[in-house]
């Protein structure tokens, strides 16, 4: 199921550096973040559908990138989004 306007902008409003801020790496992160744990249960009753997997492990790697990208950039921006969306334990 796709995101709402509702869950973007509050996504953004949360992320970003300003309210139209969608670009940033923070907030794409955040974005695939969202859609990543939205879609990964439909995989328990779909076992078969590959076309969706697909899809998923696509949005893992577009999510793996940009987080290597922050990490060059600024570790103190990068620790910081993973620590909020909880993905390194």
């Amino acid at each position: 199921m796709p995101l709402t306007k509702e869950q973007k902008q509050d996504l953004i409003t949360k992320y970003g550096k300003s309210a139209t801020d969608s670009g940033s790496p923070e907030v794409q992160i955040a974005l695939l973040t969202t859609r990543i744990n939205e879609l990964a249960p439909h995989f328990d009753h779909h076992v078969k559908d590959h076309h969706s997997r697909h899809g998923l492990l696509k949005m893992v790697g577009k999510r793996r990138k940009l987080l290597e990208y922050l990490q060059e950039k600024s570790v103190d921006r990068y620790r910081k989004v993973i620590q909020e969306l909880d993905l390194r334990k």
